[in-house]
C-alpha cells in the first residue's frame, strides 16, 4: 500500500522571457499570478489537474483534489476517508487489510467473510445468525422480504418472480388478472366472457344466482342473466302471445314503435295470414294485412 499526498498547489510568478508565459499544458490559461501544479514536470491548472489529471477514488468515484491524501495499492487509488472496511466500515488508512473479492476487508473482519453472503444487503451472515436459502442464494431474516410490500416473509408461502421474492398477497395484486365484476384477484379457473376475466363464482346470473358457466345467457345493462331470468324479468312480450320475446336460439322477432313479436305470431289480426317482411296497418293495437285494414 502507498499512502501520499497529491501535489500541493502553489503560487508562481514566471519571469517573462522572450515574450512567452508560462501557461496551463491543457487549457492553456496563463499562470503568471495563478495556482498551478507541476504534473511530470508541466504546470497544469488546478481546475484542469482535478478535471483531467487527478485519480479517481475506487469507492465514491470522485476525483482525488490537489492536496488531498491519498491512498493507492494495484492501480486503483482512494480519498484516504474512503479506505474503509466492506463489513465494519472502519478506516484502515493506517491499518492492516486484504482484497478479497474486490472488497476491502480489516482484519477482524476477515474471518467472516467465509460465511454465507446475504443476497440482500450483500454483507456476511454470521455464524448462528438466522437466515433462509432459496434457489442457492442466503438471505439475513431481515433481508428476506417481499419486494413489494417489503414485508419479512419468514415461513410464509412466497413467490419467486426472476431475482425477486414477492408474498403471495402482492404476488396476486400486481401480477394476477382482476375479476371484471368483484375486482378481486383470479388465482385459479375463472371464465373469460368478452375478453374479460371472471370468478367462476362471480359468473352467475343476476336474478337467480345460477352459475352461468357453460349455460346459455345473456347480458342487459351490464348485468348477465339466464334464459329462464331473462325471460321472465327483462324480456318483452309477445303482442300476440304474451310469452317473452328472447331471440334465444336464433329466433326471429319483429319490433314495431317499441312492441314485439315472434315471427310466428306477427299475423293478422283479421285473416290471420303472416306479416313477417309485408305491409300492414295497426288498430288499436292489433295488426292487420293490407287487404284486411282497408275494412276497418
Amino acid at each position: 500500500m502507498a499512502f501520499h499526498k497529491t501535489p500541493e498547489p502553489y503560487y508562481r510568478f514566471p519571469e517573462r522571457t522572450g515574450g512567452e508565459q508560462l501557461s496551463c499544458q491543457h487549457c492553456q490559461q496563463p499562470l503568471h499570478g495563478q495556482r498551478f501544479v507541476e504534473k511530470d514536470g508541466r504546470p497544469c491548472c488546478t481546475r484542469c489537474y482535478e478535471k483531467i489529471v487527478a485519480n479517481s477514488c475506487a469507492d465514491c468515484k470522485k476525483p482525488i483534489g490537489c492536496g488531498s491524501k491519498e491512498l493507492h495499492h494495484e492501480g486503483k487509488y482512494w480519498h484516504e476517508g474512503c479506505f474503509r472496511c466492506f463489513h465494519c466500515s472502519r478506516s484502515l488508512a493506517s491499518d492492516s487489510f486484504s482484497i478479497k473479492n474486490e472488497r476491502i476487508i480489516c482484519s477482524k473482519c476477515l474471518p467472516r467473510t467465509d460465511a454465507s453472503t446475504c443476497h440482500g444487503c450483500k454483507r456476511a451472515i454470521k455464524p448462528g445468525t438466522k437466515s433462509f436459502e432459496y434457489g442457492g442464494s442466503h438471505w439475513h431474516e431481515r433481508c428476506f422480504t417481499c419486494h413489494r410490500c417489503l414485508k419479512e416473509i419468514g415461513s410464509e408461502s412466497f413467490v419467486p418472480r426472476g431475482d425477486d421474492i414477492y408474498c403471495v398477497a402482492c404476488n396476486q395484486k400486481k401480477f394476477s388478472q382482476h375479476c371484471t365484476h368483484c375486482r378481486k384477484p383470479i388465482t385459479s379457473g375463472g371464465v373469460s366472457y368478452r375478453e374479460e376475466p371472471w370468478h367462476t363464482e362471480c359468473f352467475v346470473c343476476k336474478t337467480c344466482r345460477k352459475p352461468l358457466g357453460g349455460q346459455q345467457f345473456t347480458g342487459h345493462e351490464n348485468a348477465l342473466y339466464c334464459v329462464e331470468c331473462y325471460g321472465n324479468f327483462i324480456a318483452k312480450k309477445c303482442g300476440a302471445c304474451r310469452m317473452p320475446v328472447t331471440g334465444f336460439g336464433g329466433a326471429e322477432v319483429v319490433t314495431y314503435e317499441e312492441r314485439q313479436w315472434h315471427k310466428d305470431c306477427f299475423k293478422c289480426r283479421k285473416c290471420f295470414g303472416s306479416l313477417a317482411n309485408k305491409r300492414f296497418v295497426t288498430h288499436n293495437r292489433d295488426v292487420y294485412c293490407s287487404d284486411c285494414g282497408k275494412n276497418l
